[in-house]
């Protein structure tokens, strides 16, 4: 008989449990690790590029890599839909379908790669329309994000390799490559710029060369797999359109809540600009905080979703459940303990991050938000690893919709006369109804017994 609800620990559990919960942390501290180098790259270029004679340039790579982040977090569905197939593949012990999900997505890599490059005029240009971006930075965003854009297959297969080792529950692999990637662009860009010369050109050049130096390691750890992958029986079955299909819709759903994610962010932004610099200065220095807590608790979600794409590809719904609760528990301590920091540390960390005392006062007066919102968001990021694991994207998708277009624009709509405090509930409030539309789906996959729709069990 199948389980329909999350069951209560018995005695005899604890040992599968701490069993379990070392699995989740081997996957989720080297995750934590490798996201929290990412950041520490902006600070380095805006510290080098922010030292030279003329602003310009720090603009233009500023603007410059927000159209291009746009752009490649918009495919990092690449990234997501590989981690669940591989996942529940490997649950199935059908070690050759999951790596047909990485040759197949390295395949849809690859083409959007090429349509990134043949089409980067008119898309930057939209880019730089949308930002509103000046036409004394624009040439010289234009020429950086061209270049950028040269490393494009790059940074998309790099995407897929990272889905392929999270949905092996290998998040090592992607700690070094992210790291060894970001450290090797920090050297590069100080001897581009400072060496060199170069300004933003060399930032570009920089980051190019180091994103090809991580595909470089991808390959090292996909050393055991090269050889199937480059079989003449392997590419025979990559010509045969109908996986491409189902990989695609999965995808299509990732691909549209990725944007409205990235549109809700957005819109914060620009919503903040009307109420001027010193609060958009402080709503981007709390922007980081939030940052950072959702690099923690990301770690737990990629360990909900190898884990819990391994256990529904094998059948073995129960044990889909016990890591729903574990992972759900980690990700709860882990959002208490964030914001039980930021509530007793505001007095000596917000001072760290910037002296104006205007933004000081804004970043003071609205700092409860950022207490309250990582226990706000930390379902929708354990839910998210479960729903991905699973293959259940449509789920987030509707979710997020339905989170950024009839919750988080009418609640900013009626809460205007509230200034930054109606932005930030707002925000709030969107972060909110992500979690609970996707508890709700939960809730509808185990009464109607949808889990395992789709994932027959392992292959005999």
């Amino acid at each position: 008989m199948r389980e329909t609800v999350l069951q209560r620990e018995k005695p005899q559990d604890v040992a599968i449990g701490a069993s379990l919960d070392a699995k989740i942390w081997a996957i989720a501290w080297p995750a934590i690790i490798a996201n929290i180098s990412i950041p520490l790259l902006g600070l380095v270029d805006a510290s080098l590029l922010g030292h030279l004679d003329s602003p310009l340039h720090l603009a233009a790579v500023a603007v410059g890599s927000a159209v291009l982040s746009f752009l490649y977090w918009g495919f990092s569905f690449l990234r997501m839909g590989t981690t669940g197939e591989v996942a529940r593949a490997n649950g199935a012990g059908d070690s050759h379908r999951a790596l047909l999900v990485l040759a197949r997505s390295s395949v849809i890599a690859l083409a959007i790669a090429a349509l990134l490059l043949i089409f980067q005029r008119p898309l930057l240009n939209l880019g730089f329309a949308i930002m509103g971006t000046g036409e004394e930075i624009r040439e010289t965003a234009y020429d950086y994000a061209s270049l950028r854009l040269l490393s494009a297959p790059a940074v998309l297969l790099t995407y897929t390799a990272f889905g392929w080792f999270i949905g092996h529950q290998d998040t090592r692999w992607p700690m070094r490559i992210l790291i060894i990637t970001n450290l090797s662009n920090i050297a590069l860009d100080a001897f581009f710029i400072l060496g060199l010369g170069l300004a933003s050109r060399g930032a570009a050049i920089a980051t190019v060369i180091a994103e090809y130096l991580g595909l470089l390691i991808v390959l090292v750890g996909l050393r055991k797999q090269l050889g199937s992958l480059l079989s003449r029986a392997l590419w025979t079955q990559l010509r045969v359109p109908g996986p491409y299909r189902r990989l695609l819709r999965s995808n299509l759903n990732l691909f549209f809540r990725t944007l409205s994610l990235l549109f809700a962010f957005a819109f914060f932004t620009a919503a903040g600009e009307n109420l001027g610099p010193q609060v958009v200065a402080a709503n981007a220095v709390m922007m980081q905080f939030l940052l950072f807590a959702a690099f923690a608790m990301d770690g737990f979600a990629y360990a909900a979703e190898g884990l819990a794409g391994e256990a529904l590809g094998g059948g073995d719904l129960a044990r889909f459940f016990r890591i729903s609760r574990r992972c759900a528990w980690w990700t709860g301590v882990s959002a208490l303990l964030i914001s039980a920091l930021i509530l007793l540390g505001k007095p000596w960390l917000f001072p760290l991050l910037t002296s104006l005392p205007e933004v000081l006062a804004i970043m003071n007066a609205h700092g409860l938000w950022l207490v309250a919102l990582p226990l706000l968001a930390a379902p929708s990021y354990l839910l998210d690893g479960l729903f991905i694991g699973a293959g259940a994207t449509r789920a987030m998708m509707l979710g997020m919709l339905f989170s950024a277009f009839l919750i988080y624009l009418p609640c900013w709509y009626a809460s205007t006369g509230l200034e930054n405090h109606g932005l930030w509930m707002s925000f709030a409030a969107f972060n909110a109804s992500r979690g609970i539309t996707l508890a709700l789906s939960f809730w509808y996959f185990t009464r109607h017994h949808r889990w395992l729709e789709g994932h027959p069990g392992p292959a005999v």
